[in-house]
């Protein structure tokens, strides 16, 4: 049996639990449906609002969010087998799985340990050894960012298409706009413990509406059935598809089924009339926090000056060394307090990165990450009781 935490990493399921939970049951008792219908193309719309984007595409996962996005700009033409991919070195394995699986070239891109993100500078470094780069995939990550509008004018200058993994970002700002809202796409995760949950589900938003018909497409089985019907009709005319019959039964370019349920956008929803509240909630936790690792000369405390408002994923921390992060690790774990590496440390680490893609680049930012960070639960219930557990954790051990 895995240990009981007093303070886990996640503590319920949903914002506002038990409200949720029964409109959930009541909604699942009356709807007409529940595959992908008018539900879904509601959350849409609402989250394109949310986010100040033109247009969003709901999908299954964080994971099909990331998939599809690539998987697009390949139909599209505009990435194509062989291009170098650039990825933020400290990531999750679905932001560089679908690089190496849709035949592209993933290029690892060190990280500031200030901030646990690319900045144009460390992208600068790496352009020098990958001048041909078309394309990164930058993961904000867990509520912090790099300096995301010189990134994206350094990609304008290099014609390099900007992509954001925003799946742990969600709600943060830069005095420039809102993260997320720099690439030409950025990704979005609802997994539980995210910044709001659908238990399963993630979003691609952009403003290009070449992609984001293509998007549609991808989604499911590569048809046309989600589009609108001029776009139906032009789709069909350039293929010399004139029957109704077969037209339902035609594909037109690599896809999946990568389908949200009605059931999740329901929940997605509801999330949304909360979410935004959370945000500076997440942050006053952290600040509060931040005081006391301040105060202790073991940590090395994050910097996000350059942020209008950090929705902190997480409490994070950094130790100076590797032995003091394995103390730290074992005090929290001790007390009571569930903790995990920075998000899965540096990717070009990973035996599976090792054995598929083998090509080794200096990742000295993203190694200290990996060796002396770890992070607890950040979410809006926390009590004082959880605070002072934190507290009590974070007394100095040198």
């Amino acid at each position: 049996m895995p240990p009981s935490f007093k303070l886990p990493l996640m503590r319920y399921a949903f914002l506002e639990e038990q409200s949720t939970r029964k409109a959930l049951a009541e909604f699942i008792l009356t709807a007409p449906r529940l595959s992908m219908d008018e539900q879904c193309r509601r959350f849409e719309e609402a989250f394109s609002q949310h986010q100040g984007r033109t247009y969003s595409v709901f999908v299954n996962s964080g994971a099909s969010a990331n998939l599809i996005l690539l998987q697009a700009l390949k139909n599209l033409g505009r990435l194509k087998t062989g291009d170098k991919i650039g990825f933020s070195a400290l990531t999750w394995s679905t932001n560089t799985m679908p690089i190496e699986q849709l035949g592209f070239v993933p290029v690892p891109v060190d990280c500031n340990p200030a901030t646990m993100n690319v900045h144009s500078a460390q992208l600068e470094d790496r352009l020098r050894q990958a001048p041909d780069m078309k394309a990164f995939f930058a993961t904000n990550v867990l509520g912090f960012t790099g300096d995301l509008n010189n990134i994206r004018q350094l990609c304008e200058q290099r014609g390099i298409i900007f992509l954001e993994d925003n799946c742990e970002s969600m709600g943060s700002e830069l005095p420039e706009g809102k993260a997320g809202n720099f690439g030409l796409a950025a990704t979005f995760s609802f997994f539980v413990a995210h910044h709001m949950s659908t238990i399963e589900g993630g979003m691609v938003c952009t403003d290009d509406p070449e992609l984001a018909e293509m998007l549609l497409i991808v989604r499911a089985n590569g048809w046309d059935r989600n589009l609108p019907a001029h776009r139906q009709q032009a789709l069909r005319q350039a293929h010399g598809i004139s029957s109704e019959f077969k037209s339902r039964y035609t594909f037109y370019h690599p896809a999946y089924n990568v389908r949200p349920t009605e059931i999740t956008a329901y929940l997605g929803l509801l999330q949304l009339q909360h979410v935004a509240s959370t945000y500076l909630r997440r942050q006053e936790n952290f600040q509060r926090v931040e005081k006391w690792v301040r105060s202790n000369p073991d940590f090395i405390p994050f910097d996000y000056s350059h942020m209008k408002l950090l929705s902190a994923f997480s409490l994070s921390f950094l130790c100076r060394s590797e032995e003091l992060r394995d103390a730290y690790v074992q005090r929290f774990i001790q007390n009571g307090i569930e903790v995990r590496p920075l998000i899965a440390g540096n990717m070009g680490a990973q035996p599976y990165y090792k054995k598929y893609i083998g090509t080794e680049y200096p990742l000295p930012g993203a190694d200290t990450l990996d060796r002396c960070g770890f992070y607890c639960g950040n979410f809006p219930t926390m009590t004082e009781e959880d605070f002072q557990l934190i507290a009590s954790s974070l007394q100095p051990i040198s």
